[in-house]
């Protein structure tokens, strides 16, 4: 949820940390601020609301450092005020903790420390974590238990205090008391280490760091880093040492600046033609109908003798996954459930060896997904992982990886890894059914032909924007919107309700459009905007059944009184006849058709946020990465 950054080496420290936080601001943006050290000084500056209001107190009131941690904040506990703003310090001001996640047991910890006479003054649960390390610091023994002359160094003290915590958090420390050090620490949400030449990075995520250095490491979980200007040092929490395989990142930090849009999701949405060619690529063979997966530990015997597959995602993910189990089911006839990640633990699931779950994340440490995953693989389930961040979480710890080449993305709304996410989930799809021997070889070529012209379809669809901008002029007052969709188009109408709401703060709903006669056609009055997509495969006489049927609901709402907005495929008749509005897509197979019909809705909901002066890019109360329950 928040966005944590540190550094220590040569640069100047405040340009380094606040371009860092730009770069982190889509994981919160309640309020910001950084701690920095020189010759054993420390400083602070705070302030809520976005990095601007940071950045202009510094202006009045600079700093400076040799070494230090930032943070951009997403209001869990305490309400976003700049006495609750990170970085936190203990009663004395000699250590200093930005954190990311939730601490369970702080009421706890805080009573204990406050009958120590520690005083503690905001609301968060943070501040007990810089208390517990500065008791630590003041004479604990380094080893429970023993009794001990020397206080320990600031990593012992962190040792001690992150085995007292209990929850998800990642955290970056720094100490009057133990200089040139900072100490990362990962339990649940992300923590990246870079590496550059003479100097070291921590950060939540790989943009906040990639224009200083592409090698890096992902902490796992129960990690401890202690960066110094001469290296990075590895232990658990225990105190035993481990060590993390460096990455070096090959995509361009420019895919992370607007490149001239004026919002990132607006670039983004504009990227999905790359993101879609960049996933398959030199994963298909159109001539022989083959698709290739790699990171793969489950062998084609595995894929074949599974018996059901259960596919756990949450908000954006979860909708693709949904038009993922109509592929899987249509393609290879393997059963598939979908279920909510922050639900489907706590319903005890039916899993066993013979199942496949397969966990889909655009940032792999989303908390509910990985807990999903985790509960799957103790009951003997085996997972595979479709996920945009290389060495992440879910993918790490998954028995197989799809990686979504989409690149960085930066908008809270997610908009080029749904469309990459449908692309793998496609792939896979087909890979299934050709291991299970359900597609013919000529079927098998024409379905991946089909998917090889997809990006040049987005592009066309991307060249009328200027028609879904006259468009938003309809609808941007409105209050109130209605998706429908049958079949695999259900998903996507989700997919466009949701990014309404996320983004122009519209009240909308989607409904399969089978389902409105059983109540939802009571909310249908003069002039409700309702968007139905009504595509069809003409040479699908199942989608032209579909696509008769939603004709029938079209018609329904416009009797009462509705304004229908509906996605059409080229060379459409009856509905163009009956709409009010129409968008015409290129025409393909149905299952590939998902791909086409999100651009338009993404890019209505863009255009409306942006008549109606919403931050499109930074919804209100939301962040990108939820990597906390």
């Amino acid at each position: 949820m928040s966005g944590i950054i540190g550094y220590i080496g040569n640069k100047r420290i405040v340009p380094v940390l606040l371009e860092g936080l730009h770069r982190l601001q889509y994981r919160g943006y309640d309020s910001a601020g950084l701690a920095v050290i020189k010759d054993g000084t420390l400083a602070i500056r705070r302030a809520t609301g976005k990095l601007r209001n940071l950045e202009e107190v510094i202006r009045l009131d600079p700093v400076d450092g040799f070494y230090g941690i930032g943070h951009t904040r997403w209001a869990t506990h305490g309400a976003p005020t700049e006495e609750n703003a990170h970085p936190l310090r203990d009663c004395h001001g000699t250590v200093v903790v930005v954190h990311n996640g939730i601490i369970e047991n702080y009421e706890e910890l805080k009573r204990e420390l406050i009958s120590e006479n520690h005083k503690l003054i905001t609301e968060t649960d943070t501040e007990v974590i810089a208390h517990l390390i500065e008791k630590y610091l003041n004479g604990a023994p380094a080893q429970p238990g023993n009794a001990g002359t020397k206080a320990p160094d600031l990593e012992d003290a962190v040792r001690l205090a992150v085995r007292r915590l209990k929850g998800a958090f990642a955290l970056a420390i720094i100490s009057t008391k133990d200089l040139n050090k900072i100490v990362a620490v990962r339990q649940g949400p992300p923590a990246v280490i870079g590496l550059g030449k003479n100097e070291y990075f921590v950060a939540s995520d790989v943009p906040a760091i990639v224009y200083h250095t592409r090698d890096l490491f992902f902490l796992a979980d129960g990690n401890i880093a202690v960066l110094t200007p001469n290296g990075v040092k590895l232990m658990d929490f225990d105190g035993r040492p481990v060590s993390r395989r460096v990455q070096h990142i090959t995509w361009d930090p420019i895919l992370a600046e607007k490149g001239g849009f004026k919002h990132f999701m607006l670039k983004e949405i504009y990227e999905q033609p790359r993101a879609v060619r960049d996933t398959m690529l030199g994963r298909i063979s159109p001539e022989t109908g083959e698709v290739f997966l790699d990171e793969m530990e489950i062998s084609e015997d595995d894929f074949r003798q599974f018996r059901e597959i259960k596919i756990v995602a949450a908000g954006t993910s979860r909708h693709a996954g949904l038009a993922g189990r109509t592929m899987i089911e249509r393609m290879a006839r393997v059963p598939v459930e979908v279920d909510y990640a922050s639900e489907f633990r706590y319903r005890d699931p039916i899993v066993d060896p013979h199942t496949l779950t397969v966990v889909i994340t655009q940032s792999g440490e989303t908390a509910d997904t990985i807990a999903g995953q985790r509960e799957a693989q103790t009951k003997g389930s085996r997972t595979l992982a479709i996920c945009n961040a290389l060495g992440s979480m879910a993918p790490r710890e998954a028995n197989g990886a799809i990686y979504t080449h989409a690149g960085p993305e930066i908008a809270v709304g997610s908009t080029k890894t749904f469309t990459a996410q449908l692309t793998a989930l496609y792939m896979f799809a087909f890979y299934l059914g050709r291991l299970r021997n359900q597609l013919a070889h000529g079927e098998a070529v024409k379905l991946l032909s089909e998917l090889t012209v997809v990006p040049k379809q987005i592009e066309s669809v991307l060249q009328r924007d200027d028609e879904f901008e006259d468009l938003a002029r309809h609808f941007y007052r409105s209050t109130d919107f209605l998706f429908l969709g049958r079949g695999v188009h259900f998903p996507i109408a989700l997919e466009g309700a949701l990014k309404m709401k996320k983004i122009s703060y519209i009240h909308a709903e989607a409904y399969p459009a089978g389902e409105m006669k059983h109540g939802p056609s009571a909310l249908i009055s003069d002039g409700l905007p309702v968007v139905v997509i009504a595509t069809c495969d003409w040479n699908s006489a199942d989608s032209r059944v579909r696509y008769e049927r939603t004709i029938y609901n079209i018609e329904e709402a416009k009797a009462r009184g509705a304004t229908i907005l509906a996605l059409v495929t080229e060379g459409d008749r009856e509905v163009t006849a009956i709409a009010d509005h129409v968008i015409a897509l290129p025409h393909t197979n149905e299952l590939l058709s998902t791909i086409l019909e999100v651009v338009p809705l993404q890019l209505l909901a863009y255009h409306i946020g942006v008549l109606r002066g919403c931050d499109v890019d930074e919804p209100r109360n939301l962040a990108k990465s939820v990597t906390v329950e």
